[in-house]
C-alpha cells in the first residue's frame, strides 16, 4: 500500500516538476539594428542603427539612405575641443538643401531610448527638438553633455543618438583632424567648417529593409 501510494503521489507531482523545468527563463532579446555603409572620399564608415530603441530617428535615417539623398553630400564641419584630440565630432548631411531635405522628425531624447552619446556614437543635429531631417555628426570620445538632461534650465532635451559606428573609426578620427576653415561658419560654427568638405559618396544598407 505503502508503494502505491508513492507511485500516486509521485504521479500527482510528475506535472508540477515538468511544468517547473520546462518554464522559460526570461530573456532580454538584442536590440534590432540596420547596418549602414557610408562610403566617404576618406574612407568607409560603417553604421550599426538602433531600430528598437531609436525606431523614428533610425527610420528617418534610412530615408536618406534608400532613396540616396546623402549621395553626394558631405562631412562638412569637425568640433575640436581644444587639449583633447581624442574628443569631438563631425557633422555631415544634407545641410538644409531644399532639394533634399524630408519633414522633421519627432525628437526621441535619450532619457526616453537609454542610449547615450559615447565614442563613435551617431546622433541628429538640431536646433530645437523636433527639427531634424537630414543632417547628423558622429562623436569622437564620449560627450554625455549631448544626451538629454532631467533638470536644468534652457534646452535640456539633448540630440537624439541613434547608433554606433562599427567600422572605420580611423576615417572619423582623419576626418577630425582635417583642415577647417578659420573665416567660414557662422557663430559657435566659425572656424569648424571644413575645408575642403569630405565627399558622402554613397549610403546604403548592408542588411535587408525592415518590414
Amino acid at each position: 500500500m505503502r508503494l502505491v501510494m508513492m507511485v500516486l503521489a509521485a504521479l500527482i507531482l510528475l506535472p508540477q516538476a515538468l511544468a517547473q523545468t520546462a518554464a522559460p527563463q526570461p530573456t532580454t532579446a538584442p536590440p534590432e539594428t540596420v547596418t549602414v555603409r557610408m562610403e566617404t572620399s576618406a574612407g568607409p564608415i560603417v553604421l550599426a542603427l538602433d531600430a528598437t530603441r531609436a525606431p523614428r530617428t533610425t527610420a528617418n535615417f534610412l530615408r536618406y539612405v534608400d532613396q540616396k539623398r546623402f549621395d553626394g553630400t558631405a562631412f562638412y564641419r569637425a568640433l575640436k575641443v581644444a587639449g583633447s584630440p581624442d574628443l569631438g565630432f563631425i557633422q555631415g548631411g544634407t545641410r538644409n538643401d531644399p532639394k533634399r531635405i524630408l519633414p522633421p522628425v519627432v525628437h526621441e531624447p535619450t532619457t526616453q531610448t537609454g542610449l547615450s552619446h559615447q565614442a563613435g556614437t551617431i546622433s541628429m543635429a538640431r536646433y530645437e527638438p523636433g527639427s531634424a531631417n537630414g543632417d547628423f555628426f558622429i562623436t569622437l570620445g564620449a560627450m554625455p553633455s549631448m544626451d538629454a538632461q532631467t533638470s536644468g534650465e534652457g534646452d535640456i532635451a539633448g540630440f537624439a543618438a541613434f547608433g554606433q559606428v562599427v567600422e572605420g573609426m580611423d576615417v572619423v578620427r582623419r576626418i577630425l583632424a582635417a583642415p577647417t576653415s578659420p573665416t567660414e561658419g557662422e557663430g559657435v560654427m566659425k572656424g569648424q567648417m571644413l575645408s575642403p568638405v569630405v565627399t558622402i559618396l554613397t549610403a546604403r544598407r548592408l542588411n535587408a529593409p525592415l518590414d
